[in-house]
């Protein structure tokens, strides 16, 4: 039986503006399982920026359950919240959010170094295994301004896989990009789902990227669309 890395039932986050409340989510249930890859679409305003929050650890529901390869996270203090994140979640953005002054080695080690776990050992060589298997052997030791949008996108994916994490997600991850380099970027996350059996949640906007994945979970005024 498939085992569920991801489990969410009836998330509801409310925020406060001025004396309105916000309902970003409005009790979202949804399950995702190990290896899958899946895309979250939706119009702006549905809720996919909130989702892919809390999904990834970077905020906290103000109601309901989200259950994280087997561990509930929904009440975690920001510490404790932090180190999951850390150990269990990759990150991929569309502005790729790589350190301008370092190189890909020392961007992809980045993670590595907010670790609070066990001791990682040959972060180096971890690094640059990683680069090379997102073809960018050539490319280690250059800094951001000197790779293309498409180079600078595989360091990204990189460095969310360089903790070995549960689920990468993945925010409009073709969206800077023109149209070969995004067909190349998403070929590549497809290989590595393939490949290493890594989670991965794509929020998009392309129906094409969409229709790559393995499922698509829409979203529609902070709920997921039936």
């Amino acid at each position: 039986m498939a085992q569920n890395v991801v489990a969410a039932e009836n998330l509801k986050k409310v925020y406060r503006m001025g004396l309105v409340d916000v309902h970003a989510l409005r009790g979202v249930s949804l399950t995702i399982q190990k290896g899958e890859i899946v895309a979250i679409m939706g119009p702006s305003g549905s809720g996919k920026s909130t989702l892919m929050n809390v999904l990834g650890c970077l905020d906290r529901p103000t109601s309901g359950k989200y259950i994280l390869n087997g561990k509930d996270v929904s009440r975690l203090s920001g510490n404790d919240l932090a180190f999951i994140r850390n150990k269990e979640v990759g990150f991929v953005f569309q502005s790729y959010n790589l350190l301008p002054r370092a190189t890909a080695l020392a961007n992809v080690m980045l993670p590595l170094r907010y670790w609070r776990g066990e001791k990682i050992t040959n972060e180096e060589q971890r690094a640059e295994q990683l680069l090379i298997q997102v073809g960018l052997k050539e490319r280690i030791h250059h800094r951001p301004y000197e790779m293309s949008g498409g180079e600078q996108q595989r360091v990204a994916i990189a460095r969310a896989l360089v903790n070995e994490p549960s689920i990468v997600l993945a925010d409009e991850p073709t969206g800077n990009l023109d149209s070969r380099s995004g067909k190349e970027i998403m070929a590549l996350l497809l290989e590595v789902n393939k490949a290493r059996g890594v989670t991965m949640i794509l929020v998009t906007h392309s129906p094409e990227v969409a229709a790559r994945t393995q499922r698509i979970i829409e979203l529609e005024d902070g709920m997921v669309k039936k």
